[in-house]
């Protein structure tokens, strides 16, 4: 007999808990932009744990600007899923009932739901490159596709600051209370940058009037936000059956880990995100800085080495002894760059993301990580960079990163398989290196040469260029084995 879909709660038949509360009762309160893993692991756990023991209206309206899937998979089950935790203890299992539905790739839908007097929070995932900001500038990418489309229809927008700009100009003109836009994605000062683009974009459409009474009335806080999340797989829908006794499409699977710490200015109120361990601080710079150089600056680093030296999974990467050191060594440079943070010791910070990178029970893909790293080494690895170079402390570990990346880059495993890039800029990327001589010093320079992404700075750097030419130079030779092997004997 096949098992029912998770439509209810009280279809559940397993070990998993349910939600301490009674969805239905409950209105929503947030939009949110880019409703994937990583929200339904983080920020919708949280809102579940404020709307269990605090209520309140304040259930999610989900959004996916472009994929339909998500909706398909959640929309048929109300809303519900199994969120899974994977932990060296073992595996627990939950229901969450905070997402109330998914719109799906529908601009006039979404741009409706934001407009909607109960909507007074909008919270945004939607990575990196889906902002459509040029982070140099700080404001709109003209040339971004959805920025370019928005600007010459801003009545009927479909990308994150035109869908925004649009929304709160509506809910203005309809007496409506502004709502407070909270972005989640791992973006140096996340808030004040897209504060920036969305003023900027409503300038650009020729409202400098609206651009200042955004600039005066809307909140943009910070958040940082972090919890490993792989890829669910068959494995995870296989586990959340036996949880629940329920077939579920939209399961997610995570670890025990959860960290959220959120600037506290929400004019409009907001959950009680504090009952899920939210932290509510008066600047989440120091804390956005510690966890963009350590945390996500090492897993770019061993996303690179591991996926060319044929390691999967994070866990393969922390098993192998000569790729964990030159995580040990990364975490340490990296942690060495931050200033003293009150209630954080550095060195305890490091030795738990090992401990968590180590945990067997989670299969996070180290090719997973690699996407995007054009859009994500600036801050995490050439940013921390510069402040070395400007310290006096040793660049090889940013170095080493980027070497590696620049490998990734150009295609191709030593053993001639190929891959994708998976990046924004795979295209421009991949012309830059199409007909370059494989040589370390041919390598770098092409990269080096591309516009607006490693700064020039450390590109003039005679020390930094040297240290990229060396580790290339190995790897050309010798193979990324044997590069790798020989980094951790100088770590």
């Amino acid at each position: 007999m096949n098992a029912p879909r998770l439509t209810d709660i009280t279809l559940l038949n397993g070990p998993a808990e349910g939600p301490g509360y009674s969805p239905g009762e409950h209105g929503a309160g947030i939009v949110h932009l880019g409703v994937g893993a990583f929200h339904r692991a983080h920020q919708a756990v949280m809102t579940d744990d404020a709307l269990a023991r605090q209520g309140g209206d304040w259930r999610i309206i989900g959004v996916s600007l472009r994929s339909t899937a998500i909706a398909q998979e959640l929309n048929p089950q109300n809303g519900l899923y199994t969120l899974i935790e994977r932990g060296e203890n073992g595996t627990k299992a939950r229901i969450v009932g905070a997402v109330q539905k998914v719109i799906a790739a529908n601009p006039a839908a979404t741009l409706d739901a934001l407009c909607d007097p109960s909507i007074r929070v909008v919270t945004l995932t939607v990575t990196e490159k889906g902002y459509g900001i040029d982070r140099q500038a700080r404001g709109p990418d003209a040339a971004h596709p959805a920025v370019k489309a928005d600007l010459a229809q801003p009545a009927a927008p479909a990308g994150v600051l035109g869908l925004l700009t649009a929304a709160i100009k509506q809910r203005r003109q309809a007496g409506h209370v502004p709502f407070t836009v909270l972005s989640c994605d791992n973006l140096p000062e996340n808030g004040a940058l897209l504060r920036d683009g969305v003023i900027g974009f409503a300038k650009l459409s020729g409202d400098a009037e609206l651009s200042d009474w955004i600039a005066q009335n809307i909140a943009f806080p910070s958040s940082m936000v972090d919890r490993i999340t792989p890829a669910s797989t068959d494995e995870t829908r296989a586990e959340a059956l036996r949880q629940t006794g329920c077939e579920d499409q939209a399961t997610v699977e995570t670890e025990p880990f959860i960290q959220w710490v959120i600037e506290d200015h929400f004019p409009s109120g907001r959950p009680q995100w504090e009952e899920g361990g939210a932290l509510f601080v008066s600047d989440v710079a120091p804390y956005e800085k510690m966890k963009l150089t350590m945390l996500n600056g090492s897993h770019s680093m061993l996303a690179y080495t591991g996926f060319l030296a044929g390691r999967r999974y994070v866990r393969d990467v922390m098993a192998d002894p000569a790729l964990a050191q030159l995580v040990k060594r990364h975490l340490k440079a990296a942690g060495d760059l931050l200033q003293p943070l009150p209630g954080i010791d550095v060195a305890d910070y490091a030795a738990a993301l090992a401990q968590r990178f180590r945990n067997p029970a989670i299969a996070h893909e180290t090719y997973q990580i690699a996407m995007d790293g054009s859009q994500k080494l600036p801050q995490r690895i050439f940013q921390p960079a510069i402040a070395g170079l400007e310290a006096g402390s040793d660049l090889r570990p940013f170095a080493f990163a980027t070497a590696m990346w620049m490998r990734f880059c150009l295609g191709r495993l030593d053993d001639g398989t190929t891959h994708d890039l998976r990046d924004p800029r795979e295209a421009e990327i991949s012309a830059a290196l199409r007909d370059v001589p494989r040589s370390a010093s041919a390598i770098s320079d092409a990269v080096h040469t591309l516009p607006n992404l490693i700064p020039q700075r450390l590109g003039a750097d005679p020390e930094w260029r040297a240290h990229i030419e060396q580790v290339l130079s190995v790897a050309f030779d010798q193979g990324c084995l044997a590069a790798i092997q020989q980094e951790a004997d100088r770590a």
